[in-house]
């Protein structure tokens, strides 16, 4: 039930502010980093390697780890902080009951008795394996849905309660495809050898949990469960298809819906849930048709395999270690991952996904400095201004449309470092229950969910933990946010000089003010309408520059073959490329930006463009970054660094980057479109 609109960053957590990270002190004193760079290569043809190769070609990935370095892989140093906070807190059973100290450490506690957990095997799963038994028609089924919605499961129903895309001020219900195991539906269509090799796991992993709950035939039943899956999955858009935002908005009247849908009973379910809908927005119609179709031609016993199956993968990892191993085995084929994490990780990452507030104020009040908050505002009130600039001085875009940019600019909600409002988990965690806990938590993040139906959306609300490292655009609410994860170096260092600071956090607050323009975001309004605030001149000549970008990165090549995908990713290249003039502007109004001083012999404009490949600075698994490709929305680290810096003119000047260059481009092939 997440925002279908949040734009994240896509980073996962970082050293805290005021503790040592896993950079050497004297880098962090000088801030260039020389040993890592590779002098060897040179900046014009390959800038993302110049700066990191020689760290690139000596870094190792750990056998837990799908990469290492900065951007998604910064979160090691960071989760080892909140497991030592784990750790202390969880060694009492003193806390007050109900108190955060309580709920946190002994969920955490709970999650790491694996002695109990195994002693259990499957045993806390059996009554809902006994419900899916106990089912004897279509109306059961919607009673097991019912149930599954209450707990946070969406194996057939893919529905969250958010803000309406044509009124923001009102959360309503949103239906999307779901229905999937493997990670995207061309995951079942694609031929190519590692794709076929994830097929195969996914069967094996599927046949494993059926072993280990003693179903009979276990590769026959896994086989009708894929065979459901890959039906469902011909009827789901692409992930391409589903960048276009009016094309996945379909408002309904629910008695329209009902009486199209003969075999899903939506109203039922609904009410199931507690929710009086009247109307809804049914985002991919094709998925519900063919659900609709399946329901009534495949047979009632391989639905109930097919839930079973499902509710099998939701809870593996809650279960006893055989259970936890089989969906290791099969996630490490799709990740490169070789070894698992260790189980005070594990837990780590359950915490913040479950309790992740509660365990956010505690991070905050041990390692966030409350001094980074002012100083990032000021660099974001900074970046409005150059975008400002930047907005009239487009030469493609007519006055009427620029004002109603600018406005929407300065309608922008700032969320940096925390909520105002924390939210509250009002569950009972009992030391001696894992899976009752995680049962109870899910339970309470589904109604805590539902409980936003027909309300305003809470502004004060945050998307995400403020122990992450991350940021995000939201346009339903036209907010950017910053959490404290995300407040330290190499993004931010309140010692750090300008350049280093705005090609680091300013590229990134740039990126996230871009997005508010990109092509999902442009497309609502200042108050989070979907609304056309555009001229039709204007918005031609908009997706036209769009397109340039989007062509050009189909022209990248990550591995082999596998190309990034420009028109999933034209979202992220569009903030990318916007955020470093953006970011570069609001520089260039600094002293330092006005300057010429070398700093451990770098100009300001290098050091601002170092700081940019070095913000990117990671090294990945080739399974893990095959799949990357295919299913994430942004391009890989490289081509964040090197493609908009070929359309980027201070990088030209700074590095006399010169044609024959591997990355020069002519002037009038630099696409700007911010």
């Amino acid at each position: 039930m997440k925002n279908k609109y949040l734009f994240p960053l896509l980073l996962a957590g970082a050293a805290c502010t005021g503790q040592p990270s896993n950079e050497d002190n004297s880098e962090k004193r000088h801030y260039v980093d020389v040993a890592s760079i590779d002098s060897s290569i040179s900046p014009g043809d390959n800038f993302f390697m110049h700066v990191n190769g020689t760290w690139y070609d000596t870094a190792k990935i750990a056998d837990d780890q799908v990469g290492v370095g900065s951007y998604s892989f910064l979160n090691i140093p960071q989760k080892q902080l909140l497991e030592n906070i784990l750790e202390e807190i969880s060694s009492s059973t003193e806390h007050p009951k109900g108190s955060i100290e309580q709920k946190v450490g002994d969920f955490y506690a709970s999650g790491m008795d694996t002695a109990a957990i195994n002693s259990r095997g499957f045993e806390p799963l059996k009554p809902l394996m006994n419900q899916i038994d106990a089912i004897s028609s279509l109306s059961d089924v919607h009673q097991f849905l019912v149930s599954e919605l209450k707990h946070s499961n969406q194996s057939l129903i893919g529905m969250r309660v958010s803000p309406d895309d044509q009124n923001s001020t009102i959360n309503i219900v949103h239906l999307s495809q779901t229905g999937l195991g493997l990670p995207d539906r061309d995951y079942y269509f694609n031929s190519d050898s590692s794709t076929l090799g994830i097929q195969k796991a996914y069967q094996t992993y599927l046949a494993t949990l059926f072993e280990l709950t003693e179903t009979s035939d276990p590769e026959k039943a896994a086989a009708q469960v894929y065979a459901i899956e890959k039906a469902l999955a011909a009827s789901h858009k692409t992930r391409i298809e589903r960048r276009v935002v009016k094309e996945n908005y379909h408002k309904v009247a629910l008695n329209e819906l009902d009486t199209k849908l003969k075999n899903i009973d939506l109203n039922s379910i609904f009410t199931g849930v507690g929710l009086n809908v009247d109307s809804l927005d049914i985002r991919q119609p094709a998925y519900y048709e063919k659900l609709d179709g399946m329901l009534s031609s495949v047979p009632l016993e391989e639905w109930k395999t097919y839930l079973k199956a499902h509710t099998l993968s939701s809870y593996a990892n809650f279960l006893s270690s055989d259970f936890e191993q089989a969906a290791f085995n099969y996630s490490k084929v799709v990740s490169g991952q070789s070894k698992q994490l260790t189980r005070a990780q594990q837990m780590v990452q359950q915490v913040d996904r479950q309790l992740g507030f509660d365990l956010g104020q505690l991070y905050v009040k041990r390692y966030f400095d409350e001094n980074a908050k002012q100083k990032v505002l000021d660099l974001v009130n900074n970046l409005q201004k150059a975008f400002e600039q930047r907005i009239n001085n487009l030469d493609w875009m007519s006055d009427s449309t620029k004002t109603q940019a600018k406005e929407k600019l300065y309608s922008i909600t700032k969320k940096i470092g925390y909520p105002d409002k924390w939210r509250e988990y009002p569950v009972n965690i009992d030391r001696d229950k894992y899976f009752e806990n995680v049962l109870a938590l899910r339970q309470d993040d589904a109604q805590y969910q539902l409980n936003k139906f027909g309300k305003a959306p809470d502004k004060t609300e945050w998307g995400t933990t403020p122990s992450t490292v991350t940021a995000y655009y939201n346009p339903s609410l036209n907010e950017i946010v910053f959490p404290a994860g995300i407040l330290q170096y190499p993004y931010f260092d309140p010692n750090a000089d300008d350049a280093i600071n705005y090609g680091g956090i300013g590229m990134v607050i740039g990126h996230e003010l871009t997005h508010a323009f990109d092509d999902q975001g442009a497309q609502f309004d200042k108050e989070g309408n979907l609304k056309n605030w555009w001229t039709e001149e204007d918005y031609d000549k908009f997706k036209a520059k769009t397109q340039l970008l989007i062509d050009r990165y189909d022209t990248f090549t990550v591995l082999d073959s596998v190309h990034v995908k420009g028109a999933m990713t034209i979202g992220e290249n569009t903030a990318d490329n916007g955020g470093i003039y953006i970011a570069y502007d609001a520089f260039k109004l600094t002293d330092q930006g006005q300057d010429s001083t070398k700093i451990d012999g770098y100009t300001p404009d290098q050091r601002f463009c170092y700081s940019i490949a070095r913000i990117w600075r990671v090294k990945t698994r080739d399974e893990y970054m095959r799949s990357y490709v295919q299913t994430n929305s942004h391009s890989p680290a490289m081509w964040r660094v090197n493609g908009p810096l070929m359309n980027f003119e201070p990088f030209y000047a700074a590095y006399d980057i010169q044609p024959g260059d591997a990355n020069y481009k002519e002037p009038e092939e630099r696409i700007k479109i911010w």
